[in-house]
Order: C-alpha cells, then sequence, then structure tokens
C-alpha cells in the first residue's frame, strides 16, 4: 500500500472510532497496532518493541512527575473552598458596577487558573457559587453561562498549566521546555482574561439589563477599608502561592517538578488556614488525582503510539509535503493548521489533539521559519477553544451539570459563541505582535 493512502485510512479510521464513542486512549493505541502492523509486514515482535520503548520513554519523563503533583495541588483548593471568600469579597468590590459581577467571576477564575489548572473544577465550582448569584441579580442566562465557561477554561492556558506539562514533555526541546512555555503563556493568558474583562464590562455598559449592578444597600453594606481587608484577606493566600510556584521556576530555582512538590504542599498548607485539612480532604484529592493522571497517562501511551507509528511509515512526510510543498504562502501553511486543530476542537479532546498534531505540525512550523516556543504557544491558545466549542466542549456539559432548573443547551451554546470570538482575536493579537510571547522566557530563560 502507498504511504498516501495509509496516511488516509488512518486518519479516517480514527474519526470513524471517535464518532462511534469508543474511549480515545484504547481506540488511538488499537489503531496504531492495526497500521503498525499493516506497515511492518505484520511483524509483531518489531512493532511489541517499538511500544514498549514508548511507553517506557513516557514513564521514564521526570518532567512528567509534575502533572500529579500539580492536580493534586489543584484538588486541595478545590477542596479546601479558597475561591468561595475571594468571589465573596469581590461581590461586594465590584457588585456595584454594570457587568460588576461578571467581572468578578473572570478575576476569580484568573486568580485561581493559577493555581488549579483543572477546568471541570473551575468550571463547576463557579457554576455552583456564582450562577445563584448572577441569575438572582438579574443577569442574562446566556451571558453567564460564558462568562463561566469561557473564565473556567483559563486554567488550561495561565500556568502551571498541565498542557504546557504534557507539551513539554513530548517534544522535549529547549525551546518548548516546561519553564520556557510557562513563562511564554502568561502574558497571553492574561490578554484573553483582559478581552473577556473588557467585553463584559462594555456590553453591560451598552444593555444594562444584561449584567445589572447590585443594589445601593447592598453596595454600601460595607466600608471602603473593610472592603480592601475582605479582598486582600481573600487574595493575598493564592497569590503567594502563585508566586511560590511560578517565581522559583523563573527563578531558575526549582523545576516545575520541584516547583509542582512545592505547590502541593502549599496548596495543603493553605487549607489548614482555611481549617479544611483533614483526612476525607487528603484521601479525596488523591483518589481525584490518581483518576485524573490515569486518565492523562493513557491517552499520552495511546497519543504517543500513534504518532510513532504514523510517522515511523512516512505519514508526516506526507502532511508536510502537502503543505509546505503546495507552493502556499507560510502565514496560509499556518492558517490550514491552525484551522485543523480548531475542528478538531469540536470533537476531540485537547490532549488527544496534542499527541496526534504536535509531532506533525510543529516540524512543519520550524521548516517554514516559525519560532517554535511562538507556534507551540498559538496552539495552545487554540487548544483552549476545545473546551468551549459545540458540539463537545467539556466545560458547557460541565456547566450544564450544574446549572440551576431551566437551562438550556441552547442558552449555553448561543451564550458561548462571543467568547469563541474573542479567543480567535487573541491568536490574531499573538500573530501580530510574537514577542508577548518570546520576551519573558528571553527574559528569564535567554531562549
Amino acid at each position: 500500500m502507498s504511504i498516501e493512502f495509509l496516511t488516509v485510512a488512518m486518519f479516517a479510521t480514527l474519526i470513524l472510532a471517535i464518532t462511534l464513542g469508543h474511549p480515545l486512549a484504547y481506540t488511538l493505541a488499537a489503531i496504531a497496532t492495526l497500521f503498525g502492523l499493516i506497515d511492518n509486514g505484520f511483524s509483531f515482535p518489531m512493532l511489541f518493541e517499538m511500544f514498549v520503548n514508548n511507553a517506557w520513554g513516557l514513564m521514564n519523563n521526570y518532567t512528567l512527575v509534575a502533572i500529579p503533583l500539580f492536580i493534586l495541588m489543584a484538588q486541595i483548593l478545590d477542596r479546601s473552598k479558597v475561591s468561595d471568600a475571594l468571589f465573596e469579597a469581590l461581590y461586594v468590590v465590584l457588585g456595584g458596577i454594570k457587568g460588576g459581577l461578571g467581572l468578578a467571576v473572570v478575576v476569580v477564575c484568573t486568580v485561581f487558573a493559577a493555581t488549579t489548572g483543572i477546568i471541570g473544577a473551575s468550571v463547576v465550582a463557579m457554576g455552583l457559587l456564582a450562577t445563584p448569584t448572577l441569575i438572582k441579580k438579574g443577569y442574562q442566562k446566556e451571558l453567564t453561562a460564558g462568562i463561566i465557561c469561557a473564565a473556567g477554561t483559563l486554567g488550561i492556558l495561565i500556568p502551571p498549566s498541565i498542557m504546557m506539562v504534557v507539551y513539554g514533555g513530548l517534544t522535549g526541546m529547549k525551546e518548548t521546555s516546561v519553564g520556557n512555555l510557562f513563562a511564554g503563556a502568561i502574558f497571553p493568558g492574561l490578554i484573553l482574561a483582559g478581552l473577556y474583562f473588557a467585553y463584559i464590562l462594555i456590553r453591560c455598559n451598552l444593555n444594562p439589563t444584561l449584567g445589572p449592578p447590585i443594589s445601593k444597600g447592598d453596595a454600601s453594606t460595607y466600608t471602603a477599608g473593610q472592603k480592601w481587608a475582605m479582598t486582600l484577606k481573600s487574595l493575598v493566600p493564592p497569590m503567594v502561592l502563585i508566586l511560590a510556584v511560578m517565581g522559583t521556576i523563573l527563578a531558575g530555582v526549582a523545576t516545575p517538578t520541584e516547583a509542582a512538590g512545592l505547590g502541593a504542599l502549599g496548596s495543603m498548607i493553605l487549607a489548614f488556614f482555611n481549617k479544611k485539612l483533614n483526612f476525607t480532604v487528603l484521601k479525596e484529592s488523591a483518589y481525584a488525582t490518581l483518576k485524573t493522571t490515569s486518565m492523562v497517562m493513557m491517552l499520552f501511551i495511546g497519543g504517543k503510539l500513534f504518532s510513532t507509528v504514523f510517522l515511523s511509515m512516512g505519514g508526516g512526510d506526507v502532511v508536510a509535503d502537502l503543505l509546505v510543498g503546495s507552493g502556499m504562502n507560510r502565514w496560509l501553511v499556518l492558517f490550514v493548521m491552525m484551522g485543523i486543530v480548531f475542528l478538531m476542537g469540536m470533537f476531540i479532546d485537547w490532549a488527544a489533539i496534542l499527541l496526534v498534531t504536535v509531532p506533525i505540525f510543529l516540524p512543519i512550523a520550524i521548516e517554514l521559519g516559525f519560532d517554535p516556543l511562538w507556534f507551540s504557544l498559538l496552539l495552545c491558545v487554540n487548544l483552549q477553544t476545545s473546551f468551549l466549542t459545540p458540539p463537545f466542549g467539556y466545560a458547557l456539559f460541565y456547566f450544564k451539570g450544574v446549572a440551576p432548573e431551566g437551562y438550556t443547551m441552547g442558552h449555553i451554546y448561543r451564550g458561548i459563541m462571543p467568547f469563541v470570538v474573542l479567543q480567535v482575536i487573541s491568536m490574531v493579537i499573538l500573530c501580530l505582535f510574537p514577542a508577548i510571547v518570546t520576551w519573558l522566557p528571553n527574559l528569564f530563560f535567554g531562549s
């Protein structure tokens, strides 16, 4: 069989299997086995050796130890209810502004994106905490859903992010190390949060019925000094944890894995001072960490096997020849690659997209002369939309699971569309100003 035929058949089989609803990790591994046997003349020992070497290489990757540690940090913080106090404080401080409660949600999600990084936890927590309050104060259902779903996904981009750890472990390049990715993602994440903030503020000022301010009575319940005290008391502890984790990485004092261990310890200290640290919290956090880590690593193994077989049979060369050899302008090729990732995000989990596309697209981007770190962050911003884009955006279903009665998927789909547009705008900004990504890594790591 020709390489071109095998390439098309491999991707077609993957799409068919996903459409049929088979578990993604096992689907990737099974398709890799099938096409690996076809490509190697049904030599099972050779294929088995390839699989064992790849699985061992993943399990022996020190960088990936950061994954369970960051997940444990997120699980403990989620159960310690640190975000509740911050939302209550910002409810009082920002509630008097048109759209102020929506702005409070964005601020809380931005702060806790830098501590949790687990999308399900962020969306569910803010859905339970903020949705009843926003609806009670007269916020439009669609806008409420859009704010919580979009702001809740910031955790996959703003470091420390599990996606960056997986990406760095996958490429093994100095330019796209976890430290460089963390540093490069800070400004794109803040820009995205700023776009959300500006959109809510402008839209609610143009149409105050979408997000009315709280009553003057509620706004005047606390003095200015009390508002400052509440905000600082709830904001300082998580900010100290963020600085401890990110500061040690950026200063070169600790590796991301060591910083993850520090973060896990710091989350326990915060939970202790919040009087939430007990055996039940530790047990549930450890169990949830085990499940999530197992899921991520199984996806990692399946995706690695898929990409290894795909590249070994020459599929990467076929795609590269199709894109690079087409004679298209390099920006048009970039647009095609980002478009493929965007469309895949409507149907497939971010981890699978990452594991399948990065080994193929990153070499093409480098060959076209794009900075590998900049391209990687552009891809990661694009991957964040996979949580938001219908029909299978995970954040949409997380929110629907905790939304009050009367919410339909139609409300959620309509509410999220403006925020998907903002995601695309943020990608355009990164294309126009690449230094947004590269400046901070150059400052700290000289790369």
